[in-house]
């Protein structure tokens, strides 16, 4: 009996519209979809008019105990659709020791790719970016975030970084202290919602531009 496929698909990073019509056929023609929260698995199905089916949660709460499952129901033939909660699954997000395990088990796994908002803050950049180092989320702890960041000072290619929308203010906050004021960033807030934000400018004036605020960030520390 032939195995299933395990099909990584990107999801929408906030426009709805942003999706593939590849994904699209996927989510409708898989026999499982893998979702950080069902709330928002179902939510997306919805929208595209997808027949709700089987959401299985896969989380940073369950993946280390769910993945071999996961992997003895892929052999058995059945098909599944992993997708996080927006973007590219399984950057920096659940899903990378699943598809360890699938992978050596020789399960097929599939990238459909989309929407990533890395990729997305990257081709508007006022400043060339031939080359940077990816960071992902800061540490919470604030003694373990300064250590971080005075680390990243050291380094001579632009950074990227991402937080939480309640830690924007603090992320820049964070990033003044280390790389002093002056220094030049690029940050986009609520990227292709209608409240979107491209800021480029030192952190000093783009921490008082958006004081007070919340909103889904990634930025670059050139």
């Amino acid at each position: 009996m032939p195995t299933g496929t395990l099909y990584i698909v990107a999801t929408p990073i906030g426009n709805p519209k942003d999706i593939t019509f590849r994904a699209v056929e996927i989510l409708k023609s898989a026999d499982h979809i893998l979702c950080e929260e069902r709330r928002v698995g179902s939510t997306l199905l919805k929208q595209l008019d997808i027949p709700q089916k089987l959401l299985i949660e896969l989380n940073e709460h369950n993946e280390d105990s769910l993945a071999q499952e996961l992997v003895m129901i892929l052999a058995q033939g059945e098909n599944m659709a992993l997708i996080s909660d927006c973007g590219t699954p399984a950057f920096a997000d659940p899903g990378a020791l699943l598809i360890q395990f699938a992978m050596e088990a020789g399960i097929q796994v599939v990238p459909v790719p989309g929407t990533s908002s890395l990729m997305t803050l990257l081709s508007v950049s006022p400043l060339k970016v031939d080359e940077f180092y990816f960071v992902g989320f800061l540490p919470r702890k604030e003694e373990q975030r300064h250590r971080k960041l005075t680390e990243l000072r050291k380094l001579r290619v632009p950074i990227v970084l991402m937080d939480t929308p309640y830690r924007l203010e603090r992320t820049l906050q964070d990033i003044q202290k280390t790389f002093g004021k002056n220094k030049i960033i690029t940050i986009g807030m609520n990227l292709t919602l209608p409240k979107e934000k491209i800021l480029h400018d030192s952190v000093s004036t783009i921490l008082a531009m958006v004081r007070g605020q919340k909103a889904e960030f990634i930025l670059i520390i050139h």
